[in-house]
């Protein structure tokens, strides 16, 4: 099974991109053992589009586009249901038993995910109620799913 987090917006070279391919890594290497051997980044460019709205449709129809037609979607937005580590990493087991091949979870941009995103979203999940810049939802969103396999593979990082 593929993990993906799908963004609107490109991660500009620094820390946070440093952090961010850290976790991803870590994920691919210890995903191996359960049957995740990829992490990947998928990012599309920002609308330029005039309008809020428009903005948001064209994302969510490029972010849609660029799935597996099978893919599970999980849409992140701040209106989404708070999360334990555990329960999460319970979801991603479910869908490995379940031969899942892809769960792609979609980060929209500045204006929030258009209806083509809400749409095809499963679940949709927040970081909390505060608003986060999208270069730390991304780290934070690649450390969580290393944490989900981590728990799934029995190893301490994850400590309760």
């Amino acid at each position: 099974m593929r993990l993906v987090i799908g963004a609107v917006g490109r991660m500009k070279a620094g820390p946070e991109n440093e952090l961010l391919d850290r976790y991803c890594d870590r994920a691919r290497k210890a995903g191996k053992a359960i049957g995740i051997p990829e992490l990947a980044i998928r990012e599309i460019v920002e609308s330029r589009a005039a309008r809020p709205q428009a903005r948001r449709d064209e994302e969510a129809s490029t972010l849609v586009a660029a799935l597996s037609p099978d893919a599970i979607v999980v849409c992140l937005d701040e209106h989404g249901r708070d999360e334990t580590s555990e329960s999460l990493a319970r979801m991603i087991e479910r869908r490995l038993g379940d031969a899942t091949p892809e769960i792609a979870f979609l980060i929209g941009g500045p204006d929030g995910h258009g209806q083509a995103v809400r749409d095809r979203a499963t679940l949709t999940l927040a970081f909390g109620k505060a608003t986060w810049p999208h270069q730390l939802v991304r780290v934070m969103l690649a450390e969580q799913l290393y944490r989900a396999v981590t728990i799934l593979t029995g190893h301490p990082y994850h400590r309760t």
